[in-house]
């Protein structure tokens, strides 16, 4: 981190630079658990991303465990479903599948490694993998995050089964 001097009542002391970041993003983060939660944020930045020629970065963090292999193959599956579609109305989209138990710390990660300027993140992911994944998730990230943060609040799942809808599956 560089610091710059700043003079403050007339003695001089020592500000950090803050990260810098245009205001209009140019890559933006959107971590995915595939819920309808995160189709919900999927939606908002696709508009996003429209809005202002940004790309979309999808990320989905599996934590350690067996069966990992078929979870990251799901995944994989999933997104090739859902990059088709954000190609198919003009939005550049790449992904990528993290395993790590630490999720906010995968995304934190993901921030750095790829230089997004936004992230749209769901209040509420699937139950059931961990209580209130995202939920937790999300918190961690309003507080650590140094870039902007687009907290799309949605409702609490009514339970952990996963409900396969129309409109669901235009994404995955």
């Amino acid at each position: 981190m560089r610091c710059r001097p700043r003079v403050w009542h007339g003695e001089e002391s020592v500000m950090p630079e803050v990260y810098s970041f245009s205001t209009i993003p140019a890559k933006i983060l959107l971590p995915i658990d595939f819920s309808p939660s995160s189709h919900e944020a999927l939606e908002q930045a696709t508009v996003l991303a429209q809005h202002f020629h940004a790309e979309i970065y999808l990320v989905h963090v599996i934590p350690e465990s067996a069966g990992l292999e078929a979870a990251k193959k799901q995944a994989e599956q999933d997104f090739a479903v859902s990059v088709a579609a954000l190609a198919a109305k003009g939005i550049k989209a790449t992904f990528s599948v993290e395993v790590e138990n630490d999720t906010a710390g995968s995304v934190l990660d993901v921030i750095e490694r790829e230089h997004i300027d936004l992230i749209v993140i769901s209040t509420h992911g699937l139950t059931g993998w961990h209580p209130l994944v995202f939920g937790s998730i999300a918190e961690k990230l309003v507080r650590l995050v140094h870039i902007p943060l687009l907290l799309i609040r949605t409702e609490k799942p009514e339970s952990s089964v996963k409900v396969a809808s129309g409109r669901l599956m235009e994404w995955w």
